[in-house]
């Protein structure tokens, strides 16, 4: 009987987006290769897709039914290997692997812990259930040093426990943009030569905090006359956020692109990446962003902290202070040469997340620890 290997999240687009190179390597090292997500559609390298009834909200009854789903499969299938990633699927597929008597080995990446140590209530509200499937959880992959602390402190895995640069990168597909090249995508855009452009690309919630950069470009509009938002991404509040564009008069400064397909072909018409994030793990958006060489505006939190270093590789701004957000705005569009300097030190710091660099040493956590 062949070997079998299921990669779980909780959207088929973070499968699509971030692991596809590591499906290939267990297909070509002769795996039988599942996945399980929020629905089901064909994906490169996999030879079957499962649709699990997830939810969004981490307390739904949606998720239970999830778990049981996912317990009906994992006694069908005896996987080898389970990879679990995102929150939501790592904690759905874990606690139905309490639930059956032959455990697979658990390899389960952390894309970024939904909190901070500091955090209260809120911390043990996502800590218990991480707590309860330690257990389960052989080895442990964390892409910051800070939830490299908060896994080792709370003995969140049961035998091993790596820090990892995050998935990877591909530089050879986001690299920095000539002038010309910028030129010719704002044109295509319809923006002209003098516009300064700022991008946030993220999906509009309350973790993404698009709102307080809203309200911070509507106070530094008079100025910095030249300057536009660019807002890429979909979500729930994004309508909450067009109407309070609208409701501050910005609705000129501020757009709203949607879901943008071709990010490179974005970041090339831009000047500046910013990001209003309350939270994240090892953030794509930013590191697509520096390696296209944009400096970059960022929230002081950890994850940014991997990637920004104040003064050096980008910006860094307290998220309890708007005034420290609104003058870096204006810092970057007034000084040109520091904001020049800031994209080419972000481009050679990001150099240490290319995909070639990381594919190697994740695929070694799997391959050191195969029983």
């Amino acid at each position: 009987m062949g070997k079998k290997i299921l990669f779980c999240a909780s959207t088929i687009s973070h499968i699509n987006n971030f692991h596809l190179p590591y499906l290939k390597a267990f297909h070509e090292q002769g795996y039988e290769v599942w996945v399980a997500a929020n629905k089901s559609e064909s994906i490169l390298y996999a030879d079957h897709v499962v649709a699990l009834p997830l939810s969004k909200k981490l307390m739904s009854f949606q998720n239970v039914k999830a778990i049981f789903a996912a317990k009906k499969l994992l006694k069908d299938q005896n996987f080898d290997i389970i990879s679990t990633h995102t929150t939501l699927a790592s904690a759905v597929i874990r606690a139905a692997i309490m639930l059956i008597h032959r455990k697979p080995k658990v390899f389960c990446t952390v894309h970024g812990y939904l909190f901070n140590e500091n955090d209260g209530i809120k911390k043990w509200i996502y800590l218990l259930p991480e707590k309860i499937c330690a257990h389960v959880t052989n080895v442990l992959m964390v892409m910051n040093h800070e939830d490299y602390d908060i896994a080792e402190k709370h003995k969140l895995y049961r035998d091993k426990l790596y820090y990892i640069n995050g998935m990877g990168i591909d530089l050879s597909k986001f690299k920095p943009v000539l002038q010309e090249e910028r030129i010719s995508a704002r044109r295509e855009k319809g923006f002209a030569e003098e516009d300064f452009l700022f991008v946030y690309a993220a999906e509009f919630s309350k973790r993404k905090n698009q709102s307080l950069l809203i309200h911070a470009f509507a106070n530094v509009r008079e100025q910095i006359p030249n300057a536009k938002l660019l807002l890429a991404g979909d979500g729930a509040l994004l309508e909450e956020c067009k109407l309070l564009t609208k409701g501050l008069h910005v609705e000129k400064q501020i757009l709203f692109l949607g879901y943008v397909e071709d990010m490179r072909k974005l970041y090339s018409a831009c000047n500046v990446c910013v990001t209003t994030s309350r939270i994240e793990g090892l953030p794509f958006n930013v590191m697509e962003a520096m390696a296209c060489g944009l400096p970059v505006i960022a929230s002081d939190i950890k994850g940014h902290r991997e990637l920004v270093e104040e003064g050096k590789t980008g910006l860094l701004f307290d998220l309890k202070s708007h005034d420290e957000l609104e003058d870096r705005i204006i810092d970057l569009v007034n000084d040109s040469e520091k904001a020049k300097m800031l994209g080419n030190k972000g481009r050679e710091q990001v150099e240490q997340f290319h995909i070639q660099n990381i594919f190697t040493k994740i695929m070694n956590c799997y391959e050191l620890d195969k029983g």
